[in-house]
């Protein structure tokens, strides 16, 4: 049975804002397992040790299937609940967030404090990027340097990506590109190059491609 797209997160990232004198860091992080999610949440913690809260939140597996969350001492429903409804409504999985306040003085109250670990998941996910996981193939092809510029100037308009180049006595590039493009691609690239280029299919692995606008 195939794997059905979900969204993820494309890379760990962060960004902090100021709320009435203290400052909240949205740290996210791309995760596979629940361990690797407690690890990225020790690694903010040991990096934190002097701040007031850690919150967190991660969900984790394809369909959603785990879902955890820490208020870290906030008031009940006031950081930990707030972080992943961001997640749940931005319909990622395999990520966590951490929330890191320091507190500035100033109470925010629950409502204040709802709104503020919210808007740390939020800018946290749109510093990560959302991306969806698809079926990914990776080829090879060897180009003979008198055809290069042709190849680069057709895959600019392929809904490919070049992983690699390599110069040897031809130019070996390595590519990826959706399973579902596959067949019109090569076809593509057989038109284009009348033939002369074949490009052969490696590996077939799971892949984040940037969430389409």
């Amino acid at each position: 049975m195939a794997l059905k797209p979900y969204k993820t997160l494309l890379k760990r990232a962060q960004d902090e804002f100021i709320q009435n004198k203290s400052r909240f860091i949205g740290y996210g992080a791309p995760v596979e397992t629940e361990e690797e999610a407690l690890q990225f949440l020790s690694e903010i913690r040991a990096k934190h040790k002097d701040a007031t809260h850690n919150c967190y939140a991660y969900i984790i597996g394809p369909n959603m299937g785990i879902m955890r969350y820490s208020d870290d001492g906030e008031p009940g429903g006031t950081a930990g609940l707030p972080i992943i409804e961001v997640l749940k409504a931005r319909q990622v999985t395999n990520c966590a967030i951490v929330v890191t306040r320091y507190f500035g003085g100033v109470l925010l109250g629950a409502g204040g404090l709802v709104r503020a670990y919210s808007q740390g998941s939020a800018i946290a996910v749109n510093a990560c990027g959302v991306g969806v996981i698809h079926p990914t193939a990776r080829y090879i092809m060897e180009i003979p340097y008198p055809m290069l510029g042709k190849v680069e100037y057709f895959l600019k308009s392929q809904p490919v990506i070049v992983e690699d180049k390599a110069f040897t006595d031809v130019i070996v590039l390595t590519l990826i590109i959706k399973c579902g493009e596959e067949e019109n691609f090569i076809n593509d690239l057989t038109r284009a190059t009348d033939g002369k280029i074949e490009p052969i299919r490696m590996e077939e692995i799971y892949m984040a491609w940037p969430e389409e606008s």
